[in-house]
């Protein structure tokens, strides 16, 4: 095992580690790191670009339990029992092949002033140009990209669930809605507990569609915590206080998951 545990130890305990230190000095990239003790944290808390990028993230985490999961989830049930269901699911799956870079530079023009979805819609917005609007059209198109994945892993935890309790229950008289919250969904709470988990921690660290899409902007209006770390430490260069951003991005995600993960436990 020791090749795979330094393996692991090179590109994710070390970089990490020298994150943590980097977050307690004061870099530029250049110049020898100096420390700063506790300063990049302490001004952190009074960024007011800091509180926008929460604000930003809370927005992604909420829409992407709403959004990608719980559509998810509906299109994975009616699809479920109808005969050549998996063709119903294809298009819902699609998306997911592209990256989220890709799915921001085939967005971007579409949602622009003036763009395609002005044109459908008879209207003259822009949509990427005002907060929080950015955020909430970013996340209809991350929806659009992660509802496939969703429903595929629903409809794996629908054929793992076993024949007998749902038809003891149909007999009884259950059914539609009845059948669903008192048998399938309680069958199913291991697996949701897994997409539910794993979108939670996607959703803190979105940068990608947002950095392609608006860079954050305008003004800033879009970041999430996981942009903003990025344009202070390789925009702005300053390589400490990126880091300190970053130690705080980890801090979140992590109790988050052993918050959420503790829940489903007890």
């Amino acid at each position: 095992m020791a090749p795979a545990v330094l393996l692991v130890a090179a590109l994710l305990y070390a970089p990490f580690l020298w994150t943590g230190y980097l977050s307690f000095t004061r870099y530029d990239g250049l110049a020898p790191a100096q420390f700063a003790g506790l300063d990049n944290f302490a001004e952190l808390v009074q960024d007011p670009a800091l509180l926008t990028s929460i604000r930003n993230t809370l927005i992604w985490v909420a829409g992407t339990m709403i959004l990608p999961v719980g559509l998810g989830l509906l299109v994975a049930v009616l699809s479920y029992d109808l005969k050549g269901g998996a063709w119903y699911r294809l298009p819902f799956m699609l998306p997911y092949a592209l990256s989220g870079a890709g799915l921001g530079m085939v967005w971007s023009p579409i949602l622009s002033h003036g763009g395609i979805a002005n044109l459908l819609l008879g209207v003259d917005t822009a949509f990427l140009q005002e907060a929080p609007h950015n955020t909430l059209a970013m996340l209809l198109v991350w929806t659009w990209q992660q509802l496939g994945v969703n429903t595929l892993l629903f409809v794996v935890g629908l054929q793992s669930i076993p024949k007998e309790p749902i038809e003891a229950a149909r007999l009884d008289g259950a059914g539609g809605w009845s059948l669903f919250r008192h048998v399938i969904w309680p069958l199913m709470a291991p697996l949701t507990a897994v997409v539910v988990g794993l979108a939670l921690v996607a959703s803190l660290k979105t940068f990608d569609i947002v950095w392609v899409m608006t860079q954050g902007g305008p003004g800033r209006s879009s970041e999430t915590l996981a942009v903003t770390m990025y344009r202070d430490t390789f925009v702005a260069s300053e390589y400490g206080y990126g880091s300190a951003v970053a130690v705080l991005l980890t801090v979140v995600t992590g109790l988050a998951s052993y918050l959420y993960l503790k829940r489903q436990v007890t």
